[in-house]
C-alpha cells in the first residue's frame, strides 16, 4: 500500500483505468442516452485514457535512462496524452478532470495533495463546459472530491473513500436528470469516472493486477437498455465537431461565446496555449471558422449523427449488396509467425511484445487493406478492448468488422486454415471461430521470480507449462514441462498437435517432443514451425 503516488503508481494507474474502461467500454456505450444516444461514450472514454497512457509509458519506454521520470513529468504527460486523444464530449470533460489532478498532483502526491487535486479536478471540468448539467460525470466528480476532503488521513483512505463517493453519486444521477430516468440508465460518462477513480483506488492499495475494487458494486442500468446509435431527436444540432486548436488564453472567451451560439454541448478544455474543443452544431464549417478566428485548429473531425447511425446499420445488417473485398488481418509477434500468417493468406501486423497495441494501431491497419469486410485475428486476451474500440470507428465508416477473440497464435493459425474468401462473411466467420475455439492452446515461459500460481510455488528460472492461459506444470526444463503439457493436452483428445519454436528453443527440443507424442500417441501428426525472436519459447496447439 502506498502512502505517496509516485510516477510509478501513476504509470500503474493509467494502465488501470484503461483496463478497467475496455472491461466497461460496451456497458458505458449502452447506457449512452445522454447529450446524445449515439451510444460510443464507453469507447470515447476508452479511447481518451488509451492515448493517457501511451504519453506516460513513453516516459518509461528506456528502463536504463537518467533521471528516472518523476511524478510531475508522468502527470503532466498524463493530462496531455488525455487532451490530445479526448474523444467525445465525455472525453474532453475527463481530459480536464485529469488535467485539473495533474496541476496539483505535480507538487506532490501525499494524502493532502490528493485531496486537493480530487477538488482541483472536479472544478476543471465543470469550468470546462459552456453549461454544466447535473446527474452527469461532472456531478460524480463533485461528490467524489467532496467526501475525499472529509476521509481520514492515509492516502489509500482518500482514494478509496473518493472512488466509493463516485459510485454512491452515479446511483443517484438518474434523479438528476430526467433522460437518464426515462430511460432507466445511470449517466455513461459518470459510470466511466467511477472505473477511473477505482484503478487509482486500486493502484494506491497495490493490487496488480487490478482487483475488483474498480468495477464491483450494483453500477449499472437500472433497467436493461440497448443505447444503438441513431440520429438525435428534432431540433438537436446535426453535427459533431471536434478540433485541437493552438490558441491563447485570451482567446477563450470569444471563442466561447461565438460556439455557444452556434450550437450545444460545447466542452473546451486544455491550457498552456494547447486546447481541445467540442461542439454539436448545425453549420461546422462556422464552428471550424470561429477556431481559425482564435487561433490554429488541426485534427479536425466532423461527424454527422445520421449519416453515421446510417453507417453503423448499414454495417450491421448489409442484406443483398455486391461482395466487397475481404481481409483476415492477424496480429502477431515474431518473423516467422508474420510469414506463416502471410503465407495463409492474411494481412499481417506485427506487435511488439513490450508495449500494448493500440486501437488506432488496429483501425489503421485495416485501412490499410483497404478491404470493406475484416476478419481480424487478435491471437492475446490483452488486446480485446482496443479491438472493439477500433472495430466501433471502422464500422462508423462503413467497413463489417469480425473480431474473433484468438487468445493464441496457434488458434489464429488454425482459423485461417478454414478462412475461404469466396464464402458468405458470416458463414466464413462461423467457420474461422469453430476452428479456433475447437483448439486448446499452450505454452511455455520462464517465471522471473518466486510466485504463487495454480499449479503451486514457482522459483525464478523455473520454467512454466501454461494451458489455455493458467500455469499448469512448473519444471526444470523445457524438454521436461513440454511432454507434460502434452500428454495433459492429449488426455482430453486430439489430431493433430503443433508446435510453434521461439528463438530461445533449438530444434532439439521439437524433435524431443515430436518422439514423445509419436511414442505415446502415434495417431496424432505433429507440425513444427519456427516463430522467430519475439516469439514465446515454445506454442503448442492441440485440434
Amino acid at each position: 500500500m502506498l502512502h505517496t503516488l509516485d510516477a510509478p503508481a501513476v504509470r500503474t494507474w493509467c494502465q488501470l483505468a484503461l483496463r478497467a474502461l475496455g472491461q466497461a467500454r460496451e456497458e458505458i456505450d449502452a447506457l449512452n442516452v445522454y447529450p446524445v444516444p449515439d451510444g460510443d461514450t464507453g469507447t470515447n472514454l476508452y479511447l481518451t485514457v488509451e492515448s493517457a497512457a501511451a504519453e506516460v509509458e513513453s516516459r518509461f519506454a528506456d528502463p536504463a535512462a537518467e533521471p528516472a521520470p518523476g511524478l510531475a513529468d508522468t502527470v503532466r504527460a498524463m493530462a496531455r496524452g488525455a487532451l490530445v486523444g479526448a474523444r467525445g464530449n465525455s472525453g474532453v470533460i475527463l481530459a480536464q478532470w485529469l488535467r485539473g489532478t495533474a496541476e496539483t498532483l505535480a507538487d506532490g502526491g501525499g494524502a493532502d495533495q490528493l485531496r486537493a487535486a480530487l477538488q482541483r479536478a472536479a472544478d476543471s471540468a465543470y469550468q470546462a463546459v459552456a453549461e454544466p448539467v447535473e446527474g452527469t460525470l461532472l456531478t460524480v466528480a463533485r461528490v467524489a472530491a467532496r467526501e475525499a476532503v472529509r476521509a481520514g488521513d492515509g492516502l489509500a483512505q482518500v482514494a478509496d473513500t473518493a472512488y466509493r463517493a463516485a459510485r454512491d453519486a452515479l446511483r443517484h444521477t438518474p434523479e438528476q436528470l430526467a433522460v437518464l430516468a426515462e430511460n432507466g440508465v445511470v449517466d455513461a460518462g459518470g459510470r466511466g469516472l467511477v472505473a477511473v477513480l477505482g484503478a487509482l483506488a486500486d493502484a494506491v492499495a497495490g493490487h496488480q493486477p487490478m482487483g475488483p475494487v474498480a468495477l464491483r458494486g450494483d453500477v449499472r442500468a437500472l433497467e436493461s437498455c440497448e443505447a444503438h446509435m441513431r440520429p438525435p431527436g428534432p431540433g438537436h444540432p446535426a453535427f459533431e465537431v471536434i478540433y485541437l486548436l493552438d490558441a491563447s488564453d485570451d482567446a477563450l472567451p470569444a471563442l466561447r461565446e461565438r460556439l455557444g451560439g452556434l450550437g450545444d454541448s460545447l466542452v473546451i478544455g486544455g491550457g498552456d496555449g494547447l486546447w481541445n474543443v467540442h461542439v454539436h452544431v448545425d453549420d461546422a464549417g462556422a464552428a471550424v471558422e470561429a477556431g481559425i478566428g482564435a487561433g490554429r485548429p488541426h485534427q479536425i473531425r466532423i461527424t454527422h449523427f445520421a449519416e453515421a447511425a446510417a453507417r453503423s446499420g448499414a454495417a450491421a445488417e448489409p442484406g443483398e449488396r455486391e461482395e466487397p473485398a475481404r481481409a483476415v488481418l492477424s496480429v502477431v509477434c515474431g518473423e516467422g509467425l508474420a510469414e506463416l500468417c502471410e503465407q495463409a493468406g492474411a494481412v499481417v501486423l506485427r506487435a511488439d511484445p513490450d508495449r500494448p497495441t493500440a486501437s488506432a494501431e488496429l483501425a489503421a491497419a485495416v485501412r490499410r487493406s483497404g478491404a470493406r469486410e475484416v476478419v481480424l485475428l487478435l491471437n492475446d486476451p490483452e488486446l480485446r478492448a482496443a479491438a472493439g474500440a477500433a472495430a466501433d470507428q471502422l464500422r462508423e465508416e462503413g467497413v463489417r468488422i469480425a473480431v474473433l477473440p484468438t487468445r493464441s497464435p496457434v488458434q489464429g493459425l488454425a482459423a485461417l486454415a478454414v478462412h475461404e474468401a469466396g464464402r458468405r462473411f458470416d458463414e466464413d466467420v462461423v467457420a474461422m471461430t469453430s476452428a479456433a475455439g475447437a483448439t486448446r492452446y499452450a505454452e511455455l515461459a520462464v517465471a522471473e521470480g518466486e510466485s504463487w500460481t495454480m499449479a503451486g510455488v514457482c522459483q525464478a528460472g523455473d520454467v512454466l507449462g501454461l494451458i489455455d492461459g493458467d500455469v499448469a506444470v512448473i519444471g526444470a526444463g523445457p524438454a521436461e514441462v513440454g511432454a507434460s503439457v502434452l500428454d495433459r493436452m492429449l488426455g482430453a483428445g486430439g489430431e493433430l498437435v503443433t508446435l510453434i519454436l521461439g528463438e530461445g528453443a533449438d530444434d532439439a527440443l521439437a524433435e524431443h517432443l515430436v518422439a514423445h507424442v509419436r511414442q505415446g500417441r502415434p495417431e496424432v501428426d505433429t507440425v513444427v514451425f519456427h516463430g522467430g525472436r519475439e516469439a514465446a519459447p515454445l506454442l503448442i496447439g492441440v485440434e
